[in-house]
């Protein structure tokens, strides 16, 4: 199941740089994870700073 960032995020973009297969962009009012090319590897959720990302 792929991660989804929360309304929590502050748009920061640390996780955009550590997303291994570049799954993650930057949305109209915070970062957005591309479902089909998450690998769930949970990289993402460990380096935001707010704990915005979760599993969906």
């Amino acid at each position: 199941m792929a991660y989804v960032i929360s309304d929590k995020c502050i748009s920061c973009g640390s996780c955009q740089g550590e997303c291994p297969v570049g799954a993650i962009s930057a949305g109209d009012d915070k970062y957005v994870i591309d479902a089909n090319s998450c690998i769930d590897c949970g990289t993402c959720a460990d380096t935001c700073p707010v704990g915005a990302i979760s599993q969906g």
